[in-house]
């Protein structure tokens, strides 16, 4: 097992026409997928972690000698109780951790020959392992990070006039609009959250859980930032007044700016119309590939950004109840 594994590794999929080619083997599937789950080829009981089992070629089952249950390399994964084929889900994760601008559920439905409903569920779930579970602050003393928010949302213009009349904020077209705030490292990676307001309170305390002290962050004029560099983080704060310029020096936000745009294109021109309960996957998403896009510091190929999010997939189940909102969703594991 262990020889036709590093066998699979050497001719691992380097472009998606290799990969359907390559995971339409179910045994190549598998064992890829029993490469990354157990990299040391002791497979362990997930609801026991007895180690002593035996297994069922013919159904690739183990069947566990200490809690005698039987277990396959999906329990435990984003992959649980899915009838799908894991070529159909290798597929999946490959075309979503590499179109730029998303795809789909339709889309993925035609090319992989499920239902759309079966096709935005496995998407969700991919999204699940693309998210980043980590808590490492961004930044640092000698680092520069942007922050923004941005609303997100249908637009004014397309309402009925019944819509628009009491709908919260009036100004700049902002009614009925999700909150999101956004971080960038600069030469690193972005961070965002769906937040409540765009009060004082809650933009200092995102400042405080998600950067280092002692960075100097860039901001535009809102009044709520005023204060940032009275943290006891000790923050260096600079803002740049929009109303005058949008450069002044190495003080501006326009790689944050430019995040939002790549977003709101994914959003509006794939997606079309995405519900505030589950925004916060799609900006993980989005994260995800503007984390792990290909630079001159960082050389990540389609396949390196591939085995990244099944690298993720286990510990991160997530079931229709949690998806839907009947069932509140647990902590992911790392």
């Amino acid at each position: 097992m262990h020889n036709r594994g590093m066998e699979n590794e050497a001719k691992a999929p380097k472009t998606l026409q290799e990969a359907i080619i390559y995971f339409s083997d179910p045994d190549r599937a598998f064992q890829f997928a029993l490469k990354l789950r157990w990299p040391d080829g002791i497979v362990i009981c997930m609801r026991c972690g007895h180690s002593k089992h035996s297994f069922l070629t013919t159904r690739r089952i183990w069947f566990c000698k200490g809690c005698k249950k039987q277990f396959t390399i999906k329990v435990g994964t984003i992959f649980e109780d899915s009838p799908l084929g894991m070529d159909k889900w290798m597929t999946a994760v490959w075309l979503i951790a590499n179109c730029k601008n998303g795809i789909s559920s339709y889309e993925v439905a035609s090319d992989l020959g499920i239902t759309q409903k079966s096709a935005w569920f496995m998407l969700h779930r991919i999204r699940k392992a693309m998210q980043n579970g980590t808590l490492v602050k961004i930044g640092g003393p000698d680092s520069e990070v942007e922050v923004d928010e941005t609303f997100i949302g249908g637009k004014a213009r397309n309402m009925h006039k019944s819509k628009k009349i009491g709908k919260g904020y009036q100004h700049r077209g902002i009614i009925n609009k999700t909150i999101v705030m956004g971080m960038l490292e600069r030469g690193g990676n972005v961070t965002t959250k769906v937040i409540q307001d765009r009060e004082k309170g809650t933009l200092h305390s995102q400042v405080a859980e998600c950067i280092e002290a002692g960075t100097t962050v860039y901001s535009d004029e809102w009044r709520p930032y005023t204060g940032l560099g009275e943290l006891n983080e000790n923050y260096k704060h600079q803002v740049i007044n929009h109303a005058e310029k949008y450069v002044d020096g190495r003080v501006h936000t326009n790689g944050l700016e430019n995040f939002w745009s790549l977003t709101k294109r994914t959003l509006t021109g794939t997606y079309v119309s995405v519900e505030p309960f589950h925004l916060h996957r799609y900006l993980d998403e989005q994260s995800f590939r503007y984390n792990n896009r290909k630079t001159a510091d960082n050389p990540l190929t389609a396949a390196d950004r591939f085995a990244l999010v099944m690298s993720n997939v286990f510990g991160r189940r997530l079931t229709w109840n949690q998806l839907t909102g009947k069932e509140v969703s647990p902590t992911p594991v790392n």
